[in-house]
């Protein structure tokens, strides 16, 4: 009986050890993969890979969902950094998601600004401020560039420009 229990005990820290030895080298846990991919994504909150925000794009990548090249806004640079991470091969950005336009602020032209809120309620990050009927401004330093503020402007007074070296 005791070569037995000396077997099963043997066997039973064998495959233990094993487990451990797997577990060192196999990618982590979906959500800490999830992580590490919103890390690397530029968090504009821009929805023009199809999710509504950074985090759900890169929970759907983690669970293989998702391709690695629908982010318009983090460029090449970003769909290799991705390819890296995942052990994948880049993939060209996706022409359908748009086109990269390198780090961009929206600039409201104060001349023909209405005051109508629109821009306002649309900004994801809550960058744009300003009083209804009064001018609005953008928050450079809090802008990401998303570009959800231009198609709600009635009056077409909002431009997309490179963000300052300094902002």
């Amino acid at each position: 009986m005791l070569p037995a229990i000396l077997l099963i005990a043997g066997l039973s820290g064998g495959i233990g050890l094993l487990l451990l030895a797997a577990a060192a080298r196999l990618p982590t846990d979906r959500d800490g993969l999830a992580q590490r991919i919103d890390e690397l994504l530029p968090q504009t909150q821009c929805a023009q890979c199809g999710y509504p925000g950074c985090r759900p794009y890169a929970d759907a990548i983690a669970a293989g969902e998702a391709p690695i090249n629908r982010c318009a806004p983090g460029g090449e640079l970003l769909i290799r950094a991705l390819a890296e991470l995942l052990g994948r091969q880049p993939l060209p950005l996706d022409p359908a998601c748009g086109e990269y336009h390198g780090e961009r602020v929206a600039v409201i032209d104060e001349a023909r600004c209405i005051g109508c809120r629109r821009c306002i309620e649309a900004c994801p990050v809550d960058a744009i401020i300003g009083a209804h009927r009064h001018l609005h401004t953008v928050l450079q330093s809090l802008c990401t560039g998303c570009e959800l503020c231009l198609p709600p402007c009635p009056v077409d007074c909002i431009d997309m420009q490179a963000r300052p070296a300094d902002g």
